[in-house]
């Protein structure tokens, strides 16, 4: 499939949160039909356009057959893919997005504080190589 019909979750790759986040994806996504790839990758390059990438947040983005969606949205988005609870996270369509999007800016400011920094991006086991892009 080529790289612009995926549905990519592009992430910090040195927070502990992101990083964690991602860990906690592969796990509930029985299907298999999320791939990663670290915000500044080769993929992460060739899908955004230069000028939209100084725009974006550096924490958790989601492009999903050629749309990119950002902050509260994007995970709201990648809920859809879970199993069963976590796809009920869908219902939080229903808080207002200023909302939404507040509390996540909140938490993605402060996640270093909060969760730390790696000093290198997360390396897949050989096993789920296959789910993480260049």
């Amino acid at each position: 499939m080529p790289v612009e019909k995926r549905k990519i979750v592009f992430f910090d790759g040195v927070c502990h949160l992101c990083m964690g986040s991602v860990q906690f994806l592969l796990k509930h996504n029985k299907t298999e039909s999320l791939s990663f790839s670290a915000i500044g990758s080769k993929t992460f390059l060739k899908l955004i356009p230069e000028p939209a990438r100084n725009s974006l947040p550096d924490s958790i983005l989601y492009w999903k057959e050629g749309k990119l969606y950002q902050e509260s949205d994007a995970i709201l988005s990648i809920t859809k893919e879970l199993t069963f609870p976590w796809r009920l996270g869908v219902l939080f369509w229903l808080v207002p997005r200023s909302l939404r999007n507040f509390l996540y800016r909140l938490i993605a400011k402060h996640r270093y504080q909060w969760f730390g920094k790696a000093e290198t991006c997360m390396v897949p086991t050989p096993e789920l190589k296959q789910r993480f892009l260049d």
